[in-house]
């Protein structure tokens, strides 16, 4: 396994491998590894020839609100981890690496970014479609896997891999989860015992708003309803949102006659926990 922090040595090393002919895998994170990543690790390593993993806390990413300087980090721990799914390139860049100076032209998200999570995040996505255009150019993957734990990024990056005709496959790795269906995530070591015993029921929940799509509702008003009420009688974790909306595009829906996601974000004393589902109009699942 290469450790290698220079655009060029990438790009070096990459162009070789597309000559060969050789397939490439490509997992960007921001680092502090856990088991959805892994997933996304093991995924890459079944399908392709070469896997490289990105490493790199993307400070366009962060809002005013919020703490770039306090975001974990563990580079010793992810290399062990790229180690273990026996990745063949890591790439960590430093800041001047990837942003060596003012950005000349900034990439807008106009669709899909406005909903969900990224209502309360303006700018989140621009960071997070132009960074994954410097990270395709360099590491040119055949195959780059997301989580769906984060569905409105998936959306967000499909858009842009359509919309530029960037040749990379979009891979949607199924959400990791905990034995009584809680999506692992690294804040749910901040709830109480209380609330860890509340929390699966964010799932619980999103599973029953399915079930009445199943059952025949097409009305989304009712199928949001009917979630709220089983979320509210089961928690006291506060609901930031509940949506349901067409997938990928993330647009309104007046009646559920197509893919649809289900989401859900709620907040807890130290934690804001989201999830969601993915299914077509007759309530069968997605990937999710």
């Amino acid at each position: 396994m290469e450790i290698l922090t220079n655009i060029e040595d990438v790009q070096i090393k990459t162009a070789e491998w597309v000559r060969e002919g050789k397939t490439i895998g490509f997992v960007p994170t921001m680092g502090y590894l856990h088991e959805g990543h892994e997933r996304l690790l093991e995924e890459a390593r079944k399908e392709n020839d070469h896997v490289i993993l990105s490493i790199f806390v993307n400070p366009l990413q962060f809002g005013e609100n919020e703490d770039l300087d306090q975001y974990p980090r563990d580079e010793e721990h992810d290399t062990l981890i790229a180690k273990k799914y026996e990745t063949d390139l890591v790439f960590l860049p430093h800041n001047e690496t990837m942003y060596p100076r003012p950005m000349s032209m900034n990439l807008s998200v106009s669709k899909r970014a406005d909903v969900l999570c990224g209502r309360s995040r303006p700018g989140h996505f621009e960071g997070v479609v132009t960074v994954l255009t410097k990270l395709f150019n360099i590491c040119r993957p055949t195959r780059a896997y997301f989580g769906m734990k984060d569905a409105q990024q998936v959306a967000v990056v499909d858009a842009l891999i359509q919309d530029f005709n960037i040749p990379v496959t979009l891979r949607r790795v199924p959400t990791v989860r905990e034995s009584d269906g809680l999506a692992k995530s690294s804040r749910n070591v901040n709830l109480t015992s209380q609330e860890r015993r509340e929390a699966p029921m964010i799932q619980e929940a999103l599973y029953l708003g399915r079930k009445q799509v199943e059952n025949g509702t097409k009305d989304p008003i009712e199928v949001i309803k009917a979630t709220r009420q089983f979320l509210d009688s089961r928690t006291r974790g506060k609901i930031d949102y509940i949506e349901l909306l067409s997938y990928p595009e993330l647009e309104p829906v007046t009646e559920i006659n197509q893919t649809v996601i289900l989401a859900a974000a709620v907040y807890y004393d130290r934690a804001r926990l989201i999830d969601n589902v993915v299914f077509d109009q007759t309530g069968k699942l997605e990937i999710g």
